[in-house]
């Protein structure tokens, strides 16, 4: 059981980390960040309708119960944090744009320590150095102009949209089953970006010519596409709760961190981006901070709820997973 549920993490985080070296093509053809979000998120909604439905069991009034959570996952998960990474992978290299994203748990916990005035645990006090040395080393390894400012503009505010993210699943879900939540918010959260996009108020743009891959040359757009719906989103987040079913949440969240890695691997294998050593140190110390501070958030009393958790009381299942 926690061979098959550790399988199964590892599977949903290389999924998920297939999503940036897939989409960077798309972007580089003329697609604009919010067009590539739309059809993604669409496209995935309507593949997990089904095992929505299912798991719902006809269940349409708890759902309509629960629409401020699910325009809220849209807005936030879909549009804001999707969108924000797209535009940072745009002009940043994937893996350090995530690596910045990833530094959310540490907006968290600045946001605690801000409103309740109480300073966090040693532990997570070093967790968020550790991560903050990381991020200056990842951002800023040979100076202001080593990498694009708005890039890491977009990455930051990525983090911010994560971070959301993270409150929002820690939110009371009325029994709504993860899955459900996840096709509602991507279906909403795409109809809603489609409308911002239609009246202009974000560059919305496609390009239906083929795309060059490197290592595979000029494809059609909907291969790299395909498997960012498919693999990237559909197949992701069901492999994501299947395995915290059998792994428990945390253990779940903290093999969801090894997407960083799948990233890089695959920038590196299909996009011929590789960080440089002091960028790899940097992505160290901020992988090693979130450690701590996920270490530090299962201590009664703490302050910190760094991973994004949606229980169902009715089946048992605890969803931990991005939201690339």
């Amino acid at each position: 059981m926690r061979t098959s549920g550790l399988l199964l993490a590892l599977a949903a985080a290389a999924a998920f980390g297939t999503s940036g070296p897939f989409v960077k093509p798309l972007l580089d053809a003329g697609w604009s960040p919010a067009a590539a979000v739309t059809v993604r998120a669409a496209a995935g909604g309507l593949v997990l309708l089904i095992p929505a439905l299912i798991a719902l069991r006809g269940r349409f009034r708890m759902l309509a119960s629960s629409w401020k959570l699910v325009l809220a996952y849209g807005l936030i998960a879909v549009i804001g944090a999707q969108v924000f990474y797209f535009a940072a992978i745009s002009r940043l290299p994937v893996g350090i744009a995530l690596l910045i994203e990833y530094t959310a748990p540490i907006l968290l916990v600045l946001l605690a320590w801000g409103r309740t005035r109480i300073p966090p645990a040693l532990l997570t006090i070093a967790g968020a150095v550790l991560s903050v040395v990381g991020l200056a080393l990842v951002i800023n390894p040979s100076g202001v102009a080593g990498l694009d400012v708005l890039g890491v503009v977009f990455a930051l505010l990525a983090a911010v949209c994560l971070a959301g993210y993270y409150l929002i699943s820690a939110l009371p879900s009325n029994g709504l089953p993860p899955v459900t939540l996840v096709s509602a918010g991507l279906l909403v959260g795409s109809v809603a970006l489609a409308v911002i996009g239609a009246v202009g108020l974000v560059p919305f743009t496609f390009s239906f010519e083929p795309v060059v891959m490197p290592g595979l040359g000029a494809v059609s757009w909907m291969v790299p596409m395909s498997v960012v719906v498919v693999v990237a989103t559909a197949f992701a987040y069901l492999a994501g709760i299947l395995g915290a079913v059998r792994l428990g949440s945390r253990v779940a969240s903290f093999v969801g961190l090894v997407e960083v890695l799948f990233a890089v691997l695959f920038a590196w294998l299909l996009l011929g981006e590789v960080p440089t050593l002091v960028q790899a140190l940097g992505g160290a110390l901020i992988v090693a901070g979130v450690v701590l501070v996920k270490l530090e958030k299962e201590k009664p009393g703490s302050l910190v709820e760094p991973e994004p958790i949606t229980p169902d009381p009715a089946s048992g299942i605890a969803f931990s997973a991005p939201t690339r």
